[in-house]
């Protein structure tokens, strides 16, 4: 079983990430990713406080769209231990600017419900460990979350 938490820091970014969209379809991702009994959360935030972050953990004095952040802390085998015995992979935080995805949706001709479903699946290739060096779509992980996105669709 997996443990996702969704917050919205602005009331109105509910309407363009409903909380019960965002889990389904994370539960879909995580499925196709074969992703089992893993924690991890995702927070909404506007675009002061992405530049916030974006500026201080990597250095970049501008927004950004998404900001995922792996855990560091697990154990040897890759799970936690958490309450009542449930061996748990706690993945991490991904952080995501709703405006700076509108603004990309639109510059690349795709709906929003695109875009954020191709965050959705950035992320949690992150947390699971997966990087890339460019934005270059060749990059491995670039190519395997646009596989994802093309199998899943944007429905829920």
């Amino acid at each position: 079983m997996n443990t996702i938490d969704v917050s919205h820091q602005d009331a109105s970014f509910r309407k363009n990430a409903p909380k019960k969209f965002v889990l389904a379809y994370l539960g879909r991702v995580l499925a196709q990713l074969e992703l089992d009994n893993v924690e991890f959360s995702v927070s909404f935030v506007n675009e002061d406080e992405m530049h916030s972050m974006n500026l201080q953990y990597r250095g970049i004095d501008d927004s950004t769209d998404i900001l995922s952040f792996a855990a560091e802390d697990e154990a040897e085998d890759g799970f936690a231990f958490v309450s009542a015995g449930r061996r748990r992979r706690v993945l991490g935080d991904m952080v995501i600017c709703l405006p700076v995805m509108s603004r990309n949706a639109a510059a690349f001709g795709v709906s929003d419900r695109e875009e954020l479903c191709r965050l959705l699946i950035h992320g949690v290739l992150h947390l699971s460990g997966e990087n890339h060096e460019t934005n270059d779509p060749t990059e491995p992980m670039l190519v395997r979350q646009e596989s994802v996105l093309k199998t899943l669709g944007t429905e829920a």
